[in-house]
């Protein structure tokens, strides 16, 4: 079932390559979305796909790369929109 992912993660996320790192992990599982700065410090990753990749995912995301530190990743779950490719802003 397709579902959307909307993540909002926080922690050392910024300036460390965790954008490209969310983008890299989400062609790689056929998802669509995009990855953004948000002005507080966190980084937003909205993706759409099948709900089993999306859980797979969400794995990555809460690892991040290696320079990164995450210390938490608020979670909300909708229904798709129909997304094409997935960005980074």
């Amino acid at each position: 079932m397709k579902r959307r992912l909307v993540a909002l993660v926080s922690g050392r996320v910024q300036g460390v390559g965790y954008r490209a790192f969310a983008q890299r992990k989400a062609r790689e599982l056929g998802l669509t979305g995009y990855a953004e700065n948000l002005p507080d410090g966190r980084v937003e990753v909205v993706a759409e796909g099948e709900e089993e990749d999306l859980k797979l995912f969400l794995t990555f995301l809460k690892r991040g790369p290696r320079l990164a530190e995450v210390e938490a990743v608020d979670v909300t779950w909708s229904e798709p929109v129909g997304m094409k490719g997935f960005h980074v802003y």
